[in-house]
């Protein structure tokens, strides 16, 4: 298995899952030129400090639908017109980074990058269909003690909010013999003010045509 740290190695993985196939790409950090061009694009007065907008987890069917998870999507779902956490540090914060990336004026958006992002959907003509559903994931075959055949935890972005917590999205697979099970956590923690976790879960039985799903 590769491993990556902060973004200083790369590594590119296929595993093949009956008709699926799932593929995890993990890279550098963006370039300090690229995140300001992107914050310019969504509007946005500063990005995650580490940005890993390369990275990815995709798990497509042969018949060319499925998911994949990214960062510059899972920012797409960044409220960038408001604060989401109205406590003192966030005026610090936001004056902080602007000065250090000599803006003039501060804009209001979230500076905790809360986002309720899901997933990406894949497929031109045909798409995975999402529906309401009483199902849930059947937890106890998730206990069950199953060979490993494929991990691997990709990192979308990650941000200290200036020293005041930690804000950051990631997405884990773990593929066994008869199932896969994905976890997409956003976590942020504001020192001495709040916790949030906002996660969603994926599981795919091989004898099964769907893919049930919890979110948090």
């Amino acid at each position: 298995m590769s491993t990556i740290s902060h973004g200083f190695k790369s590594s590119k993985q296929d595993f093949t899952f009956g008709p699926w196939k799932v593929t995890s790409a993990k890279t550098h950090i963006m370039k300090s030129k690229d995140i300001e061009q992107l914050a310019e694009e969504m509007h946005m007065p500063s990005l995650p400090e580490m940005l890993f907008g390369d990275n990815v987890l995709r798990i497509q069917h042969t018949d060319g639908f499925g998911i994949e998870f990214n960062a510059i999507d899972a920012l797409k779902r960044v409220n960038n017109l408001q604060d989401s956490v109205q406590v003192a540090c966030a005026q610090e914060w936001q004056e902080s980074r602007a000065d250090s990336e000599h803006k003039d004026v501060v804009k209001r958006y979230d500076w905790t990058y809360t986002t309720d992002y899901k997933g990406t959907l894949l497929g031109e003509d045909l798409q995975i269909k999402v529906s309401p559903t009483s199902e849930r994931i059947d937890l106890e075959k998730l206990k069950a003690r199953e060979q490993i055949m494929f991990f691997e935890d990709v990192l979308l972005f990650e941000d200290e909010l200036h020293d005041h917590g930690v804000s950051m999205i990631s997405v884990k697979i773990r593929v066994m013999p008869t199932s896969f099970f994905v976890l997409l956590r956003f976590f942020l923690r504001v020192d001495g003010v709040l916790i949030r976790i906002n996660d969603t879960r994926l599981y795919h039985e091989a004898s099964k045509a769907h893919l049930p799903s919890n979110i948090l």
